[in-house]
């Protein structure tokens, strides 16, 4: 399908605020029905809302439509009112503004359904927003992604993408392609030796800087995947060699039992760090190591099955002790780009150099020290690529990614047949560009299928 503007046969209602105590309490409508909704349930001095202006808000009470005003009034409210397409959903948009707490906005939303308004499903008012035309795809997700942001950072990003940075940056690139396209289509008609050179140096020109732009944008899916989900960073060794004692310097409290005893952690804790704008998962995993005991044998099954999915492993070795063999082996199957060895209690000696770990990066430290854990932020910090001193700035995210890496393979396979063979290679390499443009078209939404659209709203809360 292609984004238009959607007439809405129905109008919806949702609470729009969190569940909780708060100072107010938001039910909102929308929908061509929304202010004679409103004229129903709203008793307030004046002229009724749907003869009030957009913009407007009065004060007064909400309370169920066709009964006396008097001793059936659910909540004292303000009541704002959106004209068409001057609101959020570009719809007519009538808003309740009462007490906080579920029991008062519940009644009003009630109120509202029995009037006449039905109940919206989850991201159903910027669905709306979307299908009329109000913003684009790229910034309907940006609205998700503000709301679940857990950091300034990633809040920030997506404000970004929310201005419509990303998508400025998407168009421009769209309109590099479509050109390098139109100049393909117009070699069709003609041979080699019949067109001026310039054209074809253009069209060379286009395809290069189409590249670039989609290797740039592919390049930011990294740094939107921590901001969205946050890094899970796991602390393993084997018993008794500093893995909880790490973990409470990372936090600032003492969040871990540390002891002497080897085997005191025996299941996962788990704990967040914002760590430079970004959110890490921070997993303290049993001490590896074969084991006859029961519980602690499923602790240790456990934090395997961690280090197998860590963003980042962090792996703690005794540095006062000779190397262990079970040391070895673990570390033969490690990513060294996502590893980090930290040699612990080089204040007893350090009888394991460095040297001992090539290709990955090494800290040697004491963190029974009162900033032994300083050191070990920095390093898994700049592993994350969590340090940057650009400012917050759009970032793409996994649908974002797919669909421009599949872009960036038709246009090379473009490439590829026009270098082949400029002439017989034409037709295919057009067929290429068309499907890479098909494919940014559905990044923004200029087209789009209800499958899609489904999979990105249902991620919403309802309300929004």
């Amino acid at each position: 399908m292609t984004a238009g503007v959607a007439a809405a046969a129905d109008t919806i209602a949702a609470i729009a605020t969190a569940p909780g105590e708060a100072g107010i309490a938001i039910v909102r409508l929308s929908g061509s029905r929304s202010l004679a909704i409103a004229d129903l349930l709203f008793r307030g001095p004046g002229a009724p809302p749907s003869a009030r202006p957009g913009g407007s808000f009065v004060r007064g009470h909400a309370g169920p439509a066709g009964r006396p005003a008097a001793h059936a009034e659910v909540d004292e409210v303000i009541l704002l009112i959106y004209r068409a397409p001057h609101s959020y959903t570009r719809e007519d948009v009538a808003e309740f503004q009462g007490h906080g707490g579920r029991a008062c906005a519940r009644r009003i939303l009630r109120c509202a359904l029995e009037a006449g308004a039905r109940p919206a499903e989850p991201g159903e008012f910027t669905r709306r927003a979307f299908l009329n035309g109000r913003i684009d795809l790229l910034q309907a997700e940006a609205v998700a992604d503000l709301v679940r942001a857990r950091t300034d950072r990633a809040a920030a990003a997506a404000m970004e993408q929310l201005s419509g940075f990303l998508s400025q940056a998407m168009g421009e690139l769209y309109n590099e392609l479509l050109a390098a396209a139109a100049d393909l289509e117009a070699t069709l008609d003609f041979g080699e030796g019949d067109l001026p050179g310039s054209v074809l140096d253009g069209l060379d020109a286009r395809l290069a800087r189409a590249r670039q732009g989609l290797e740039r944008m592919l390049a930011t899916w990294g740094e939107g995947r921590l901001l969205r989900e946050g890094a899970l960073v796991v602390i393993a060794g084997r018993p008794n060699v500093g893995k909880s004692t790490l973990l409470n310097r990372l936090l600032g409290v003492e969040r871990a039992i540390v002891a002497d005893t080897p085997g005191t952690t025996r299941d996962t804790i788990e704990e967040e760090l914002v760590l430079d704008g970004v959110t890490v998962r921070l997993v303290d995993t049993a001490g590896l190591r074969d084991t006859v005991c029961a519980i602690e044998r499923e602790g240790v099954a456990r934090a395997r099955d961690y280090v197998r999915r860590a963003h980042l492993l962090v792996y703690i070795i005794d540095a006062s002790q000779p190397l262990e063999d079970e040391d070895r082996r673990l570390m033969a199957g490690m990513d060294p780009a996502a590893s980090l060895i930290l040699l612990n209690k080089t204040d007893l000696g350090c009888r394991v150099p460095p040297e001992e770990f090539p290709g990955m990066r090494v800290i040697e430290t004491c963190l029974a020290g009162s900033g032994g854990g300083g050191p070990a932020r920095d390093a898994i910090a700049e592993m994350l690529g969590t340090q940057s001193a650009a400012a917050p700035h759009a970032v793409i995210s996994e649908r974002h990614r797919n669909n421009l890496q599949c872009a960036l393979n038709e246009l090379n396979e473009a490439t590829r047949r026009l270098a082949a063979d400029r002439d017989e290679g034409s037709v295919l390499a057009a067929s290429h560009l068309r499907r890479a443009l098909d494919l940014l078209d559905q990044i923004t939404g200029r087209t789009y299928t209800d499958e899609l659209i489904n999979t990105i709203f249902s991620k919403f809360c309802v309300g929004k």
